[in-house]
């Protein structure tokens, strides 16, 4: 992070050298550019990377997730990827036999925080950019912290003869780039096809629900992490749910609700991804509405 703060800094002061050399064009976009520049990160980014409070979270979750593993690892397992045809409104799972035990993490911002790209992101005010992401996946691996919480957590799991599974939705094309950027993290190894799946390793995209099949078939997943609910099941990104349905779908109530600490745990992001959608009416139902005004009838 800080080689990325100090090569901002180069880059002003050679604009600044630019326009001392007489190239009033230089300088003039480096002024824009410069007054354009937001004074601060978004709030949700200013909460997930720099609170103590969404360290605290994440560290109390890992532990949860290595507790939980470490005591369901036994020879009664039970798996936690839904069986196929399964769904969260219809969970089942299969025992899992004599399969070595594992656990499946998503990567980004659940134990992989990319803090250069979210730098440059809200530095230059800028919107996602999949050209840009891709060179993030490409030369970023140097400018990754892990998620707090996480490195512990990978080590007692891995110490205890659990195997760490990576589902990530980087690309396959960048695998060995994204196997460094784990490891830089301080998160240990990870080999693509064997604990590290990506996006293009089947026809699915950007859906996971094959990868997991892929990995449920070689191993036993005892727990699975992620930021997203698509990391439990592509259900729960169906475009075709309201923000209310998707709620509805993962909350009080609902056969989902008994799998949130009890084999699925979720790791929080407010900074991106599909949690981020609804407006007023989905968000806030008319009948828990409030005005000071209505105080006063």
């Amino acid at each position: 992070m800080m080689r990325l703060l100090a090569a901002f800094g180069c880059s002003l002061a050679l604009a600044g050298c630019a326009a001392a050399g007489g190239n009033a064009g230089v300088a003039s976009m480096a002024s824009e550019s410069a007054a354009a520049a937001p004074a601060l990160p978004p709030e949700t980014m200013r909460w997930l990377y720099g609170s103590g409070e969404a360290a605290a979270l994440s560290i109390q979750t890992f532990r949860n997730i290595a507790e939980f593993a470490i005591a369901h690892k036994g020879s009664d397992a039970r798996s936690v990827i839904l069986a196929p045809g399964a769904t969260p409104d219809a969970p089942s799972f299969t025992t899992c036999g004599d399969k070595p035990r594992a656990v499946v993490f998503d990567v980004d911002e659940t134990v992989l925080l990319n803090l250069g790209y979210e730098y440059w992101q809200a530095a230059t005010g800028s919107g996602f950019d999949s050209a840009a992401w891709d060179a993030w996946e490409r030369t970023g691996a140097q400018a990754v912290a892990p998620v707090p919480g996480a490195v512990t957590a990978l080590q007692h799991m891995r110490a205890a003869g659990i195997v760490v599974v990576f589902n990530t939705n980087r690309q396959s094309a960048n695998a060995a780039e994204t196997a460094a950027a784990i490891a830089y993290a301080g998160l240990g190894s990870a080999v693509h096809g064997e604990t590290l799946f990506l996006a293009g390793d089947d026809a699915m995209g950007s859906a996971k629900d094959g990868r997991r099949a892929t990995i449920a078939a070689r191993y036993c997943v005892v727990a699975m992490g992620g930021d997203n609910l698509g990391d439990f099941s592509d259900r729960f990104n169906d475009s075709n749910l309201t923000p209310g349905a998707r709620r509805a779908l993962a909350g009080s109530g609902a056969p989902a609700q008994q799998l949130w600490g009890n084999g699925w745990f979720v790791l929080p992001n407010p900074v991106y991804g599909a949690s981020l959608k609804g407006d007023f009416d989905s968000v806030f139902p008319p009948a828990y509405r409030w005005t000071p005004d209505a105080a006063g009838e």
